[in-house]
């Protein structure tokens, strides 16, 4: 309920952009309550629901595009799951740990997820997910070879409590304003200049 309230707010307020919005955590542990849940998020006006998680979700991701629903995906560091991870750490550095996440990239396409977010993982690796994938791959810590990039925007106007992760640039700092530091961000986005070698995981 509280998301879809958020995502009615958000999709009051917008003109052309497309909203995505994120189904919370044990939202969608069966295909019968994603679909009861997206479908109220759908009514609240998002564009489109993000589900994290693997190839288990295939069965999910298919009866909600079977029903109308687009999907994102989100790999890599999933938040939802970081106490599995053991905390907030880069995903995918082994071989056979990249290896599964871009196995588990191809079964969500396949299964109809129509983008993904891939996040917190080595350059090459974003790279490599974005070349094998047909949908769109939208970046955030995952290195500038993405279709598109995220950037929190707490992150963005430097007003994270205490941390700024690896990731992350404070363009407030660098402009002095809000709408100077929101443009500066798409400027080097659409340029290939963030996120940097600063900014990324080689490995």
């Amino acid at each position: 309920a509280d998301v879809a309230y958020h995502t009615r707010s958000v999709a009051a307020g917008v003109n052309a952009a497309f909203v995505i919005a994120d189904m919370p955590f044990m939202s969608y542990a069966t295909p019968a309550q994603a679909y009861e849940n997206a479908a109220a998020l759908m009514a609240a006006g998002a564009s489109m629901v993000k589900l994290e998680g693997g190839a288990w979700l295939c069965e999910t991701i298919t009866g909600l595009k079977q029903r109308g629903v687009p999907v994102c995906g989100h790999l890599g560091l999933t938040p939802q799951s970081v106490n599995v991870f053991g905390g907030f750490k880069v995903q995918g550095r082994e071989e056979d740990k990249a290896q599964q996440l871009i196995d588990d990239a191809l079964a969500l396409e396949a299964a109809g997820a129509q983008m993904l977010v891939l996040e917190c993982v080595p350059t090459p690796l974003g790279k490599t997910v974005s070349e094998r994938l047909s949908i769109p791959v939208i970046g955030i810590g995952a290195g500038v070879h993405t279709d598109g990039q995220i950037l929190v925007m707490h992150d963005m106007f430097g007003v994270s409590a205490n941390y700024m992760p690896k990731f992350s640039k404070n363009y407030l700092a660098e402009t002095g304003d809000l709408r100077k530091a929101v443009a500066l961000y798409i400027e080097q986005v659409t340029n290939g200049l963030f996120p940097g070698p600063e900014h990324s995981f080689d490995k």
